[in-house]
């Protein structure tokens, strides 16, 4: 694990399997872990969107209907290294992720298995006017206060948004939001609160740290005049990319190789993976994994044979909605949504 503050990065070279192992999940904070114990644990439901407050304890979120969703958690940074190291860009992110240099690590699958948001939302009667749903994270010494993201009413009752009690068969770990942490598939990880002991239910618009600074795409394509009061444009799905389980650069023996890796999209199964080691000018077809769920990720891999030299690899992803990695990938000063087509460097001996 790479260590990023108070993160950890988990280096995709070291994924071989389906499901990432929970002690090789990558960890994106803002703040200490706090320890909350079972026993204690409360979530409050509240807000002028519901017709009346209620406080859920942890047993009666175990005793109600569970269920399960393997999907994938992505930092809407993952990738940013290849804004500096591919695109020569230089980011401006926000204060608290500048550490944050992602490569490829900062991304993980899991089968979680929680309450249905909707569920518990609905014990609280949700009014017709109900705009947004705003989770808040128990950290005391985040570099933002108190986290907090608030998502679309329709997002939040959706049956696939869990209340997540266990990953991988096994209660949360600690860094990755026990007792509950809020899991919203499809969608960058900073929606997907953990700690979550308090939800707001609001008929007005909220605005946070980090739908109105931290999260958001700024830069000339999106000026943020268009968008206050955020300083640009707001960022929700995750988008279609791949990522190869290789150390960036790499280093190879001349052989034969059977190479590796992961791609993904938000809400599509993936269709195809292309692969090329001579620029672009041919892409043959990757072999896909059986495993290829619509908020999960696909194992792709391919047959090399290559001699000693300098090479690059490349992969673009496509997934059964017709969306497809792009070329160039449009900047913005907080390195967020990278997916193009980009340069992976492999020096073969």
């Amino acid at each position: 694990m790479l260590v990023h503050g108070c993160s950890l990065e988990s280096p995709l070279e070291h994924q071989k399997e389906f499901i990432t192992p929970n002690e090789r999940f990558f960890v994106c904070s803002s703040g200490t872990a706090p320890r909350i114990s079972a026993g204690e644990y409360a979530l409050r439901i509240h807000g002028d969107g519901v017709r009346q407050a209620l406080t859920i304890r942890y047993n009666q979120l175990l005793g109600m209907q569970q269920r399960s969703l393997p999907a994938v958690l992505e930092c809407a940074g993952n990738h940013r290294a290849f804004f500096i190291r591919v695109d020569r860009k230089t980011l401006r992110p926000p204060s608290g992720t500048a550490d944050l240099l992602w490569s490829t690590g900062a991304v993980g699958m899991a089968e979680w298995t929680g309450v249905a948001l909707r569920d518990v939302l609905r014990l609280a009667g949700v009014k017709d006017s109900a705009l947004q749903v705003c989770a808040s994270g128990s950290e005391t010494d985040s570099c933002e206060g108190v986290v907090r993201l608030p998502m679309p009413i329709d997002k939040a009752l959706d049956m696939d948004t869990l209340l997540a009690l266990t990953m991988n068969g096994e209660p949360l770990p600690v860094e990755h939001g026990f007792p509950v942490r809020v899991l919203v598939p499809g969608w960058i990880g900073a929606y997907s609160i953990k700690w979550v002991q308090d939800i707001e239910v609001s008929t007005k618009p909220i605005w946070v740290r980090r739908n109105t600074t931290s999260y958001v795409l700024r830069g000339e394509h999106w000026p943020a005049g268009v968008y206050q009061p955020a300083d640009g444009a707001p960022i929700t799905r995750f988008n279609i990319k791949s990522s190869l389980a290789l150390p960036w650069p790499a280093q190879l023996t001349g052989g034969h190789h059977t190479i590796h890796g992961y791609a993904r999209s938000s809400g599509s199964p993936v269709a195809s993976v292309l692969w090329s080691d001579d620029g672009g000018r041919h892409w043959r077809n990757a072999v896909l994994g059986e495993h290829n769920d619509k908020y999960g990720w696909v194992r792709f891999e391919f047959e090399w044979h290559v001699t000693a030299g300098e090479r690059v690899l490349m992969t673009r992803a496509t997934d059964s909605a017709g969306r497809a990695q792009p070329d160039a990938v449009k900047f913005n000063a907080g390195g967020y949504l990278y997916n193009g087509v980009h340069p992976h460097p492999v020096t073969v001996s």
